[in-house]
């Protein structure tokens, strides 16, 4: 028993030694195979140079490009937009389906060189294996191991089914033997076949890159998915340049202008892209080039060498060397092919590009022109309005002296100055005069509704600056207040108050502000002079005792009061001459009157004469005396009167 166990203990130590020499063959494998892979990659030049992120980088940048410069350039909406803006969209998705084309042709060049140097059955004298075939070598061994060890434990079940007591011992010790080895072999071959999937994951790459392809293709499906549907279909018209009309107003062109310089940015943004696009390209390509140069330099040297005796091994070998170039040639040739309409569409797109940004420069242009010939216009307008109102501002104070009117026609300017100078802006910055005329209506609507009370006064003002309307200076009566007019304004009038005793009126130091309005208020009556007029109507009132002469009184009374009227005949007299030269009508001149009347206490005898305003007191006083003076020179006539006299205002009804 112990010779056997020991012989077990010696091949386990066996078996683990054999294992850790595979793992450092393996390990120096794989630093020879990196080694030999880079001498490989300095000698031909071309596995390594088509860089599979670069292609991918490329492809990403492409469809970005794209997406840019079909969205990203806004029309300014000339006709010529719609042609560059489908020649843009046009070719840039051409650009898009010939890199993705050329795209594949590099990710075939770079799976079929990488399973090349994978599955070549044996390398050239003096070429050290690589690691994906040292890992292939150990990996047939070990199974030719596990099928020579399974076969043996197949083997020894056989014999110890039927083999006698005496020898069962001893093939049973083969058996575990054979088991454990079997048992070591498996794991051993588990671990090769893990390190080998890890190395070959290289040679995958190939299939990973045309993986990366697809699934950036499926993020523009409209350019690379059916793309001969997608060229007979029409393409969409931006509906806003083939409507917009040409602006006509200083706001609109101003837009139209900003539009066109952020379009023309945004072509140069687009132009830059391009161009740095199609250098990405051409670096991308240049290891294409630069093999299929080497490949037909190869092709020349192996052609200018000494031809070997045919039919011997040389002549063979050149002649399997010419076809793999030939192929070769082939395969880079088609890559290359594929790669040059992309640069191609690249400049077209580019080109297309600037000569839309020419054309929008030129629009852009005459823009500017007509805009700044708006502005002049606009200048010159205003110009004209503002000397038209100095000439009426310089005509109005040389030709009309009256103030009242020379203030009625300087308002009358500014209204007029006002509306003339809206009319030039409104004509010089609105285009759409339509939007414009709707938005008036309801912009008028709300100011009708909610400034109503000020809109009245506004239009009350025209009636009371009219032909017989209010002056400054003119004593009214409305809402139970007296007083003079000191001030008109659009909406309102100011009065200076004025209140007394009887007939005395003296200002009481307030100003009453009313509303214009109050001319259309029928509770609130408006009472004035007659326009020309400044005087008003007095009257003496005496009382007559019974059985009294009233002959006599009327005589002695009516001669003092018109002896006190004859001193200011003349004024009220031209007053009247400029009623009836304003009026256009006759009117009965204004003298003192009498007459004698009942009343529910006596007979009264009443003089009536008119006093200007002005001077009401001061006439009211010199007849006071007049009349006191009379009575008292007269003792019949003192006698004949009941009671004192009276002076009042002459308002009847």
């Amino acid at each position: 028993m112990l010779p056997r166990r020991r012989f077990c203990s010696d091949v386990c130590l066996h078996v683990r030694k054999s294992f850790l020499r595979y793992l450092v063959a393996c390990a120096g494998v794989a630093l020879l195979a990196i080694g030999a892979q880079t001498l490989r990659g300095q000698a031909e030049g071309q596995v390594t140079q088509l860089d599979r992120d670069a292609i991918l980088h490329h492809l990403n940048a492409v469809i970005t490009w794209y997406r840019d410069a079909t969205t990203k350039i806004k029309s300014v909406g000339l006709p010529s937009d719609a042609i560059y803006q489908d020649n843009a969209r046009d070719l840039a998705a051409e650009a898009v389906r010939l890199a993705f084309q050329s795209a594949r042709a590099e990710a075939s060049i770079i799976a079929v060189n990488t399973k090349t140097a994978s599955a070549a059955p044996a390398a050239p004298a003096g070429t050290p294996p690589t690691q994906q075939q040292n890992l292939s070598q150990t990996a047939a061994k070990i199974a030719a191991q596990i099928d020579d060890a399974q076969t043996k434990l197949d083997a020894v079940n056989k014999q110890l089914a039927t083999a006698p007591r005496s020898k069962q011992k001893d093939l049973i010790a083969d058996r575990d033997r054979l088991q454990g080895l079997l048992s070591l072999d498996k794991a051993l071959q588990d671990t090769i076949q893990k390190m080998a999937s890890f190395v070959g994951g290289a040679p995958e790459g190939s299939e990973g890159l045309e993986g990366s392809i697809n699934e950036l293709a499926h993020s523009v499906p409209e350019v690379v998915s059916d793309a001969a549907s997608k060229k007979t279909a029409p393409a969409p018209v931006n509906s806003k340049s083939a409507t917009t009309s040409a602006p006509s107003g200083l706001i609109g062109q101003s837009l139209a202008l900003l539009d066109q310089m952020q379009t023309m940015n945004a072509i140069d943004q687009m132009a830059d892209e391009t161009a740095k696009m199609r250098a990405t390209a051409e670096a991308l390509r240049k290891p294409l080039r630069d093999t299929l140069v080497a490949t037909i330099q190869r092709g020349r040297d192996l052609a200018g060498q000494k031809q070997a005796p045919a039919g011997g091994a040389a002549s063979q070998t050149t002649t399997q060397e010419f076809q793999a170039i030939t192929a070769k040639f082939k395969e880079l040739a088609g890559a290359t092919l594929a790669a040059q309409p992309e640069l191609v569409v690249l400049d077209q797109s580019r080109s297309n590009f600037l000569e839309w940004r020419k054309s929008i420069l030129f629009e852009s242009q005459s823009e500017l022109r007509a805009l700044l010939t708006r502005v002049l216009g606009i200048a010159l307008a205003l110009g004209a309005v503002f000397i038209l109102s100095e000439i009426w501002r310089r005509l109005t104070f040389r030709y009309i002296r009256d103030p009242r009117r020379r203030r009625q026609f300087l308002l009358m300017r500014r209204f007029v100055m006002g509306f003339l100078v809206g009319i030039v802006l409104i004509m010089g910055f609105v285009s759409e005069f339509s939007s414009l005329a709707t938005f008036a209506g309801f912009v008028t609507a709300g100011i009708a509704v909610g400034l109503q009370a000020i809109l009245l006064s506004i239009a009350a003002y025209f009636f009371v600056i009219g032909r017989y309307g209010i002056r400054v200076g003119d004593r009214i009566s409305v809402a139970g207040v007296t007083g003079d007019v000191i001030d008109i304004g659009l909406v309102r009038l100011y009065l200076m108050e004025l209140a007394g005793t009887g007939i005395e009126l003296y200002p009481t130091g307030r100003v009453v502000m009313f509303s214009n309005s109050v001319l259309f208020q029928a509770a609130t009556p408006l009472f004035k002079q007659i326009p020309g007029t400044e005087y008003a109507w007095h009257e003496v009132a005496i009382s007559l005792a019974p059985g009294s002469d009233h002959k006599l009184v009327q005589d002695q009374i009516s001669g003092v009061v018109g002896s006190v009227f004859e001193k200011y005949r003349e004024v009220i007299e031209s007053q009247l001459g400029g009623i009836e030269r304003r009026l256009e009508v006759q009117l009965k001149a204004p003298v003192p009157e009498s007459k004698l009347q009942f009343t529910d206490a006596a007979l009264e005898f009443v003089v009536r004469y008119p006093v200007d305003i002005r001077r009401a007191s001061e006439i009211d006083e010199n007849v006071t005396r007049a009349v006191l003076n009379i009575l008292d020179a007269n003792e019949a006539l003192k006698a004949a009167v009941a009671s004192p006299p009276k002076i009042r205002a002459a308002i009847k009804g």
